[in-house]
């Protein structure tokens, strides 16, 4: 997409994202996905957690959008956004180890013409070089180079994604080019290109948007199984099974999309045990909720049907609410110690969108039993 095209984008559809349009709003991610992973990418040097940051970005940016007066701020504003969002979790690494490990011997191998076996470079390896060139590209290139990758190799396009002049952009790839020997940014272009964002990364932000935060993602869980656990309760045979099919899958969904990062970045072996068992937890009291209610659908009156939703939510707001903070509560001193003003922002924000997740789920959920049961005939 052309810095003219995206311009146009942006100018079209943030008025309609700005008054909540969601679908909007994607186009708009769609459009700047590539800019955003490429700055945060050149800063933290691991895509995975690149990803992580550009989608914390754009919902950051989503939350605050009615804050923007001006449509021509938006990009630049984004990619400030991104590179803070970067710079605090290169922070957060405290025993962060250096990205490849032994540096020189990594780019030895990409350069040794005739790699034998023990050599063959697989996706981690391709990550560990791709990280050791980004180290020794200057700091200055370091976000040119991998856009001009990503974007055909066009100077002028990178330069107006990032708002600079052409010259300025052709003067860093110059620097970059006498800094890394050519091979090395050859494979660097192959690696940028090849993990360059696609329609899943936009879809995933969407997500985003509806989830906020894990304790939230699991609130939202409460309510897809809820919802679509009844619903099946409200039918017999091939319908009650696509009832509680649909509640597992998308409960579960909820679920593990909340966890995924920490998972990815545990801040200790402590907290991976204790989130993938939170994570376990609330996976198996969606799955026997949604197949329980489901069960339940011959069993006359609506006693026993409440009795399960309201174990269901009681399960939920146990892991949700007192649970799962604590699993993260050494995370959360510690990065109140490295940064206490922002990490306090951040993490009051967070509990506000947990507390809005969460209310949300018990409604939604409380809803599609009451209607489940009505519709069923137990209440009428």
């Amino acid at each position: 997409m052309s810095t003219e095209v995206l311009e146009t984008l942006i100018h079209s559809q943030l008025p309609a994202a700005a008054r909540g349009d969601r679908d909007a709003y994607g186009r708009i991610v769609a459009g700047c996905q590539s800019t955003v992973t490429s700055i945060a990418l050149a800063i933290v040097r691991d895509v995975h957690a690149s990803e992580d940051i550009a989608q914390e970005a754009f919902l950051s940016a989503w939350q605050n959008l009615r804050k923007l007066n001006n449509a021509a701020s938006f990009l630049p504003w984004l990619r400030q956004i991104t590179r803070n969002l970067a710079r605090d979790h290169l922070r957060s690494q405290y025993r962060r180890a250096p990205p490849g490990g032994d540096v020189e011997s990594l780019i030895a191998s990409v350069a040794d013409p005739h790699p034998g076996p023990a050599e063959q470079l697989g996706d981690a390896r391709d990550h560990a070089i791709a990280a050791a060139v980004i180290d020794s590209l200057p700091e200055e290139s370091r976000e040119v180079l991998l856009l001009y990758y990503r974007e055909g190799q066009s100077s002028r396009q990178v330069a107006g994604l990032l708002g600079l002049q052409d010259a300025a952009v052709r003067k860093r790839l110059s620097r970059a080019r006498e800094r890394v020997r050519e091979e090395l940014l050859q494979r660097l272009g192959e690696f940028a290109k090849s993990t360059a964002p696609g329609a899943g990364f936009s879809a995933a932000v969407l997500a985003m948007l509806m989830v906020g935060a894990p304790p939230a993602a699991a609130a939202t869980a409460f309510g897809a199984g809820a919802l679509g656990a009844v619903n099946g309760a409200t039918k017999l045979g091939i319908g009650a099974l696509g009832g509680a099919f649909a509640g597992i899958v998308g409960g579960l969904w909820g679920v593990w999309f909340g966890v995924r990062k920490l998972l990815r970045q545990p801040f200790d072996e402590r907290e991976r045990r204790g989130v993938m068992a939170y994570a376990l937890f609330t996976s198996a009291l969606t799955v026997s909720f949604s197949i329980g209610i489901t069960l339940l659908a011959r069993v006359p009156g609506w006693i026993p049907h409440l009795a399960a939703s309201v174990g269901f939510a009681a399960g939920m707001v146990f892991a949700c609410g007192w649970w799962f903070p604590r699993i993260l509560a050494r995370r959360r001193a510690h990065e109140l110690a490295m940064d206490p003003v922002g990490a306090a922002r951040r993490q009051r924000h967070e509990r506000l969108l947990g507390r809005i997740g969460a209310a949300a789920g018990l409604v939604l959920a409380s809803c599609g039993v009451a209607l489940g049961l009505w519709m069923s005939g137990r209440m009428g």
